[in-house]
């Protein structure tokens, strides 16, 4: 099958992306696919130029800035792109993970992995996406959003309705870029100030001290969940990119009431944030209380990645993986 693998982009996430696109193509060839690398920021990269992508792995903070982006239209005339059976989306955050791609896709009759635009789009928001599972009976935690241009808030309400400590972070981001624990009433506003330069809108939420934990799912099974534990702090971007700093275990050691409910809750989320393909569901358990904390269309998919972890954990390998990925979307 010919097969154009899209990674890298623009967005806080385009490092992790270089991974996760490196690690499919490389995948995706040892089960005998015809592969195309397109970084969505360059265009078509040769095969003998893969290697320059990302030459010394994912820093452990999120890139600055790069060039300027090839104009999303060029993108869609890209001639390996074209002639592709399927794109297969190693994207994260940005206009990768938002719907925007997936609209272009669809428009221009590509076939391509994962969620469609309207589900991408929803799962980006987190804003949107708490309001969604409430509404589903998905426990979630309590939140306000401060929105540009002046990222406003009521402090009465966060401290009644929320409480200290508490997260800040970007609403429509991934991989914790943006992310804050507040501990004290006046160290709010500064990170508000610094969640707010990455996104129109910065979402307050309750912390939740508990066990980090995910549910994967591939077409519509819950694989084994996996639970994250970070040697010092948070489970932010320094914690889940740099080597050694996180400790995975998968299958988690739960109960199997627990894991019972935790996958029929990512199954739900699943269905109600209208995604499809596979992806990956949050969640916090804090005093024997699970709560859903968001949903990931496009998961990672590098060496240290969760998706893959809980695959591996099914009896599914890292090329079959991506294989039965492309197949879905393939149809």
């Amino acid at each position: 099958m010919k097969i154009a693998v899209l990674m890298g982009g623009t967005s806080a996430e385009r490092e992790v992306s270089l991974a996760s696109g490196q690690a499919v193509v490389k995948a995706l060839r040892e089960r005998g696919h015809d592969v195309r690398t397109i970084d969505t920021a360059r265009g078509f990269v040769p095969p003998e130029r893969e290697g320059e992508l990302l030459p010394e792995g994912v820093h452990s903070a999120p890139p600055s800035d790069t060039e300027q982006a090839l104009e999303l239209m060029q993108l869609a005339s890209v001639p390996e792109l074209r002639e592709a059976d399927v794109a297969f989306l190693a994207l994260h955050g940005g206009t990768g993970e938002d719907g925007t791609i997936q609209a272009l896709l669809q428009t221009a009759g590509i076939r391509y992995t994962g969620s469609g635009a309207l589900g991408s789009g929803i799962a980006m928001d987190k804003d949107v996406t708490k309001r969604l599972l409430r509404d589903s009976q998905v426990p979630t935690l309590p939140w306000r959003v401060a929105r540009a241009p002046d990222f406003s808030y009521d402090q009465d309400t966060i401290e009644d309705l929320i409480g200290f400590p508490l997260i800040v972070k970007p609403s429509k981001q991934g991989s914790s870029v943006g992310l804050f624990v507040v501990q004290e009433p006046d160290q709010l506003a500064d990170a508000v100030r610094q969640a707010s330069q990455f996104d129109t809108e910065v979402m307050i939420e309750r912390y939740a001290k508990g066990r980090e934990l995910t549910v994967s799912i591939i077409g519509d099974q819950a694989l084994p969940p996996v639970e994250i534990r970070p040697k010092k702090g948070i489970y932010d971007y320094h914690s889940k990119y740099t080597p050694g700093m996180t400790e995975y275990l998968c299958p988690a050691p739960l109960e199997e009431e627990v894991v019972a409910q935790m996958q029929a809750y990512a199954l739900r989320a699943f269905r109600v944030l209208k995604l499809r393909g596979y992806g990956r569901i949050d969640f916090i358990l804090a005093k024997e209380q699970l709560f859903c904390l968001e949903a990931n269309t496009l998961p990672g998919m590098t060496a240290t990645s969760l998706f893959p972890k809980a695959a591996a954990a099914h009896g599914i390998d890292f090329p079959e993986l991506c294989d039965r990925i492309v197949r879905m979307a393939a149809g």
